[in-house]
């Protein structure tokens, strides 16, 4: 079964729900934190769409509700300072402190491939749409931290584009289209590590089919990153970890040497770009 997942307490998130129920065949056939619950098949792949009373990043309780669920979709809102309207998609979870729901330094489950096809889907339908919108990966953030393959497909970052009609229906797109292709892991991941929160050149390499990325390490985490972390974040992808990717101007000089230890410590072969 897999879960996608909408929020009463995001705006971006209801106006992708919207655009799914327009656009997808949903039967509401029961309920949900006293929200409407709807059900539809994809591929013979039973899909449960609920609506979470509280923010997303909260819903740690999921995989314990649903605990047949083998891929977790949350649809939702992104903000950023600059306002700067994005599409983006990135799995969950905490490098250092729960600042923001999860665990602290724990990471979920990151569904490479499914994440790639979002990425895919979402640069599809901005250039149909024409839409004003960079598309990009996200690194990891914030909670849920769960133990089953988890993924955002985010509509941002402020509120104009969180009530745009038509980019909520290319995260609908996205979302669906991850869960339409989601199978048993047959390829590899590779982990990324540098760069800003949105790194481009992990976003051009998935688009081109380069690489499949799945937990992504941005600049300002990367001294938080020892061997034990690596580890985890290889062992919660779904997809075997061949390689580390590392945006390597994108990473500070001072922390340098700390990674490349724990890369060693661990096995993980490396790549500079």
């Amino acid at each position: 079964m897999i879960l996608l997942v909408a929020s009463n307490r995001d705006v971006a998130s209801l106006n992708i729900k919207q655009q799914i129920l327009n656009h997808y065949p949903f039967q509401k056939n029961q309920v949900y934190q006293q929200n409407p619950a709807y059900s539809a098949n994809f591929n013979g792949k039973n899909v449960i769409l609920i609506t979470l009373s509280e923010e997303s990043v909260k819903a740690q309780y999921l995989p314990t509700d649903f605990p047949s669920a083998n891929l977790i979709v949350f649809i939702s809102r992104h903000s950023s300072i600059s306002g700067k309207p994005t599409l983006s998609v990135h799995t969950p979870g905490n490098f250092g402190e729960a600042e923001l729901g999860g665990l602290p330094k724990t990471l979920s489950v990151a569904p490479a491939a499914a994440m790639q096809t979002a990425l895919i889907t979402l640069m599809r339908y901005q250039q149909e749409l024409c839409l004003d919108f960079e598309v990009s990966y996200e690194c990891t953030h914030h909670g849920p931290s769960l133990g089953v393959p988890t993924m955002f497909v985010e509509l941002g970052s402020s509120e104009a584009q969180w009530s745009d009609a038509k980019a909520a229906q290319a995260v609908a797109h996205a979302a669906i289209e991850a869960i339409a292709k989601f199978s048993a892991p047959t390829g590899q991941a590779v982990l990324g590590i540098g760069g800003t929160h949105y790194n481009q050149k992990f976003t051009c390499m998935a688009l081109a089919g380069e690489a499949v990325f799945g937990h992504m390490i941005p600049k300002y985490a990367v001294h938080l990153v020892d061997a034990e972390m690596l580890q985890q974040s290889t062992e919660k992808t779904l997809e075997d970890v061949a390689l580390a990717v590392l945006d390597w101007k994108g990473i500070k000089s001072q922390d340098k040497p700390n990674l490349l230890a724990a890369l060693e410590s661990v096995g993980l072969p490396y790549k500079k770009m």
